[in-house]
């Protein structure tokens, strides 16, 4: 398995991840499945290779992340790399943006401090270890709404959590060009991991990343863009973005393909 460095953090990834999008069940991932198997799958990843699993509590209500915990009771910690995430919640006090609704129980999105601190404690325990090594922004907020939160806010709290030592990196997910932008602005000298598979089929997102790179003010970033089905099609295993984006992403940045 080919690794590459995760950004400027000096930690080492697979260039495949094992997502969990799926292993936590329910009916709205899938299915549930035999726990000893997903267990057994998690455990055997690093074994070929794999170190990097991606997983979130938007999975299945916080179930992913507890078989990941649970399959981590018979791993090294250091064998592997966790990325989970925060801003997608159930939390029917603190609610947030309304997201999706699944089984009855609403989904909202939130990014406010309270709502992320809390997050971080409540993934910490679910996985039973005391550090995240990516932690990324879910979805991201919709500006313009009540509970929207600017991400020079919400840089503030991710970098606070850093600075605890719970999370080694920062990262988003589900993002376009201008959110990027606006996450580098106030990254400083932080670096930032982003799942780039909703950004691939942004029509225009191959010519801003081009004039972004000519301006300099694309940097420190890590690329990702995967599949989230539960089963991989071994005919047509990854919907493949723009060539012409994924050059300049190998041409400029480091990249990697993941199974989530």
């Amino acid at each position: 398995m080919k690794t590459m460095k995760l950004g400027k953090t000096g930690i080492d990834i697979s260039r495949i991840g094992l997502g969990t999008w799926s292993i936590g069940g329910g009916s709205a991932w899938g299915g549930d499945h035999e726990l000893q198997t997903v267990v057994d799958t998690i455990r055997e990843a690093p074994k070929l290779g794999v170190n990097l699993i991606d997983t979130a509590p938007g999975y299945n209500f916080g179930n992913s992340e507890k078989i990941l915990g649970k399959a981590l009771e018979g791993m090294k910690r250091e064998d592997v790399v966790i990325i989970t995430k925060c801003g997608v919640t159930w939390d029917q006090e603190m609610k947030g943006d309304l997201f999706n609704k699944v089984n009855g129980i609403q989904l909202y999105k939130n990014l406010n401090s309270e709502s992320v601190k809390k997050e971080i404690v409540e993934s910490l325990e679910r996985l039973g270890t005391d550090y995240v090594d990516v932690y990324m922004t879910h979805w991201q907020a919709t500006e313009g709404t009540e509970y929207y939160v600017p991400i020079q806010k919400t840089m503030d709290v991710l970098n606070e959590l850093k600075a605890q030592g719970k999370i080694k990196a920062i990262g988003a997910a589900n993002v376009d060009i201008h959110q990027i932008e606006e996450y580098l602005k106030w990254a400083g000298t932080e670096y930032i991991y982003v799942q780039a598979g909703y950004l691939a089929d942004q029509p225009r997102a191959t010519q801003i990343i081009e004039d972004m790179i000519a301006e300099g003010t694309l940097r420190d970033l890590t690329f990702e863009w995967g599949n989230m089905l539960a089963k991989v099609d071994l005919d047509h295993p990854f919907k493949e973005p723009d060539e012409r984006l994924v050059q300049l992403f190998r041409d400029n940045y480091s990249m990697e393909k993941n199974g989530n």
